[in-house]
C-alpha cells in the first residue's frame, strides 16, 4: 500500500478540520481515511488533480479489459521526484503483484477539488529540491484553503458544558455550589476597584514611591494561570510539561528576550519540580494565580516591577512579592470587596436572574443543594437575596459560611458553629445539620458524618481548581464542575474564520516539516528555515488572538498550559457559567470525546461527527447567547 506524502499532513489537517464542519470537510477527507484499506477506488495520476487517495489497489470491476503486470510504478507515488528515485530516508517503492496503473478521472471527481497542482511523474522534468519542496508546499496551503469552508465553527457554543470525564446527571441526587464566580458572577469593574486599591494600601501603608499611582489598572495584561517567579520577579506562562512558552515571560510591562530567559534558568526552558508551584499553587520559589480575583493581584506586581525598573532603583523582588500580596488580602480582609458589591449590586453582579432559574430548575427536580463558601454571611444573604429573592435559604439544605478552604476540605479539627438570625455565633454542640440555618467554618469529615452525601451523587460547582475541587475529587470521590468564566471570550476567537485558517495551516506546514525533514541538503534547509519561520509567525499569531502577552489560558503554542491541565485533573466537566446547565435536562450524560493519543489514528466516528461542536441538539441550541 502506497502513501503518498500529503496524506502524513492531511492528518494533522483532519484533525483540526473536522472540528470545524464534519459536514463538508468530512466528504473531502473520507477519502483519505479509508484508503488505508484495499477497497478504496483510487483516484487519477493526471497532474491536473489532487491526489488524496493512498491506495494502490484496484478494485475487481475496473481491472476488466487492462493489461495485466507482474510489477509496475503506481500512480499515488507520482509525488515523487522526476527521477523516480525514492525520497531521502525512505526505501525504494514498487507496487505488489497483480496491482494496476491508476486510471485517469476528471477533474471535479467526488471528493477531488479540480485544483491543478504540480505533479512529480516519472515523465515530468528533473526539478531541483528547492523548487520540489516549494512545490509540496503550495501544494499543500491550496488544498487548507480548499478544505476549510466560509464561517466553518459560527455554530461553536459557549453555553455548552464539556466532559473531562463521564457524568451522569440522572445518578447525581446532591449539587453543592461555591458562591463567588459560581453562584454569583462578578463585572471587570471589580478587578479595577481591587487594582486601584491595593495600589493605595501599597503606597500609604507600606510606604512605595506615591509615583507608582500613575500607572493605571490594566484589564488586558494579565491572564488566569499564570506563574510567578518570586525571587526572580518574572511573570511567564508553563506548560503541561514544566516548560515556559518563549515569549510569555515579562519582567515589569515587557516581554523578556528568550535568551535572557535561558540563561536565567541555566540553558533551558524547563522549570524543575521542586521549585513549582506545589499541589495548591503555592511553591517556595514559584506561585501560580490559579483565581480570578489575583488578575488585578498580577497586574499590580508587574506594574510595581516596571517602576523600579525603569526608573534604575534597586529592590528586592522577594519583599516586592510579599508586600503586594498583603495589598490585596487588605482589600479582602477591610471588607472593601464587600461593601463595593454590596453597594451597587446591579453594577457588579451578572445574570442573577440565570442563578435563580438553576436553583429553580434542581429544587423542582428534587434534588437537595448545598452552599460551601469562604465568604461571611451578611455579603452572601445580600447578593443571594439580589438574585433570587428574600427566601434564597429554602434552596438549601445545607448553607456554609467563611469555610476556610482549602484547609475545610483537609483539616478536621475546626467545628461547625451556628449563626443566628443576626449573624451572631451561637455556642451549643452541632449535632446535625438544619436546613435554613446558618453555619460557619467546621471541616467536610463531619460534613459527610452529619449528612452522608459521599461519592459520586454529589456534584459540586467551583471557580477555582485547587481550593474548589481538588480535594474533592482525589480524596473524597465527589463529582467535580469547574466554571470558567474565560471559556465565553476563547470560544468567541476560536470561532472566527481567521483563527481556524491560521491554525490549520499552521497544523498542515508543522506536518509538512515533519514528512520531509529527510531532506538535509543546502538548499533544503534554506527552504525549512524558511518555514520554521513562518511557523513561529503563525505561533505568534495564533497567540494574540486570544491575548497579546499570554496567549489562551488553555494552550502553550501546542501543549496544554499548566492551568489545563489542572483543569482536565481536578473536573469532571467544565464551562463558562452555571447557567449551562439550564441548557441540559437532569438526566443527561457527559461524554468526553475520545481525543486520539499521538500513537492513534483519528477515525473513529466521534471524530467525524462531532468534532469541537460538542453539544445536545446543537442546531436548536445555536440561538443561546
Amino acid at each position: 500500500m502506497c502513501q503518498p506524502a500529503e496524506a502524513a499532513v492531511l492528518g494533522f489537517v483532519y484533525i483540526e478540520a473536522t472540528k470545524m464542519s464534519f459536514k463538508t470537510v468530512g466528504a473531502a477527507l473520507s477519502r483519505t481515511l479509508w484508503t488505508r484499506g484495499n477497497r478504496t477506488p483510487p483516484l487519477d495520476r493526471s497532474p491536473k488533480v489532487s491526489r488524496l487517495s493512498t491506495s494502490c489497489r484496484l478494485p475487481a470491476e475496473r481491472k476488466q479489459g487492462r493489461e495485466k503486470t507482474k510489477e509496475k510504478s503506481c500512480g499515488s507515488c507520482s509525488d515523487r521526484p522526476s527521477d523516480g528515485a525514492p525520497l531521502s530516508g525512505e526505501p525504494p517503492h514498487r507496487c505488489p503483484a497483480g496491482d494496476k496503473k491508476r486510471p485517469k478521472e476528471p477533474a471535479g471527481a467526488p471528493g477531488v477539488t479540480g485544483v491543478r497542482r504540480r505533479s512529480y511523474t516519472s515523465t515530468a522534468a528533473p526539478v531541483d529540491q528547492r523548487s520540489y519542496l516549494w512545490a509540496r508546499y503550495n501544494d499543500t496551503k491550496r488544498l487548507v484553503h480548499d478544505l476549510i469552508p466560509p464561517g466553518a465553527c459560527n455554530l461553536l457554543n459557549s453555553s455548552t458544558i464539556y466532559a473531562n470525564n463521564e457524568v451522569s446527571l440522572a445518578e447525581v441526587d446532591i449539587y453543592g455550589f461555591d458562591y463567588d464566580y459560581t453562584l454569583a458572577l462578578y463585572s471587570n469593574a471589580l478587578n479595577t476597584m481591587i487594582y486601584n486599591t491595593a495600589r493605595g494600601f501599597l503606597i500609604e501603608h507600606f510606604k512605595y514611591p506615591a509615583d507608582i499611582h500613575k500607572y493605571d489598572y490594566i484589564p488586558n495584561f494579565a491572564a488566569r494561570g499564570l506563574h510567578y517567579d518570586i525571587q526572580k520577579g518574572l511573570l511567564m506562562k508553563i506548560d503541561a510539561f514544566h516548560y515556559i512558552q518563549p515569549g510569555t515571560v515579562y519582567r515589569g510591562l515587557s516581554p523578556l528576550p528568550d535568551e535572557e530567559v535561558l540563561q536565567l534558568y541555566g540553558g533551558t526552558y524547563h522549570v524543575p519540580l521542586q521549585q513549582d508551584s506545589g499541589f495548591y499553587g503555592k511553591g517556595p520559589k514559584v506561585k501560580q494565580f490559579m483565581d480570578i480575583f489575583s488578575i488585578p493581584e498580577m497586574t499590580l506586581l508587574a506594574v510595581a516591577n516596571d517602576f523600579f525598573i525603569k526608573n534604575d532603583i534597586e529592590y528586592d523582588p522577594v519583599h516586592l512579592f510579599k508586600d503586594v500580596s498583603e495589598a490585596i488580602g487588605m482589600v479582602h480582609l477591610k471588607g472593601c470587596m464587600y461593601k463595593w458589591i454590596m453597594e451597587d449590586l446591579n453594577k457588579f453582579i451578572l445574570r442573577g436572574e440565570e442563578t435563580d432559574a438553576v436553583l429553580h430548575q434542581l429544587v423542582s427536580h428534587g434534588k437537595k443543594l448545598f452552599l460551601i463558601t469562604n465568604s461571611p454571611f451578611s455579603f452572601v444573604d445580600k447578593g443571594m437575596t439580589h438574585m433570587v429573592g428574600k427566601n434564597w435559604r429554602d434552596f438549601f439544605d445545607v448553607i456554609i459560611v467563611q469555610a476556610d478552604k482549602p484547609h475545610f476540605f483537609t483539616d478536621c479539627i475546626k467545628p461547625f458553629r451556628r449563626l443566628d438570625g443576626n449573624g451572631d455565633l451561637q455556642w451549643e454542640k452541632i449535632n446535625r445539620l438544619e436546613k435554613g440555618q446558618i453555619y460557619k467554618q467546621g471541616n467536610l469529615f463531619d460534613f459527610l458524618r452529619l449528612t452522608g452525601w459521599r461519592g459520586s451523587k454529589v456534584l459540586y460547582f467551583g471557580d477555582h481548581l485547587y481550593s474548589d475541587l481538588a480535594d474533592l475529587m482525589l480524596r473524597h470521590g465527589w463529582r467535580t464542575a469547574a466554571i470558567v468564566p474565560e471559556l465565553e471570550q476563547e470560544t468567541k476567537v476560536v470561532s472566527t474564520d481567521r483563527y481556524a485558517l491560521n491554525l490549520t495551516w499552521l497544523q498542515a506546514l508543522t506536518g509538512l516539516m515533519e514528512r520531509l525533514q529527510t531532506h538535509r541538503d543546502p538548499e533544503s534547509k534554506q527552504v525549512f528555515q524558511e518555514w520554521q519561520n513562518e511557523r513561529e509567525e503563525l505561533r505568534v499569531m495564533t497567540k494574540n488572538l486570544f491575548n497579546p502577552q499570554f496567549g489562551s489560558i488553555f494552550r502553550t503554542c501546542h501543549n496544554p498550559t499548566y492551568f489545563s491541565r489542572r483543569l482536565c485533573r481536578f473536573s469532571d466537566i467544565y464551562m463558562a457559567s452555571l447557567s449551562c446547565l439550564l441548557n441540559y435536562d437532569l438526566s443527561y450524560t457527559f461524554y468526553p470525546r475520545r481525543t486520539p493519543l499521538q500513537h492513534e489514528a483519528p477515525l473513529w466516528m466521534d471524530q467525524l461527527c462531532t468534532g469541537c461542536m460538542k453539544t445536545p441538539h446543537l442546531e436548536e441550541m445555536s440561538h443561546i447567547r
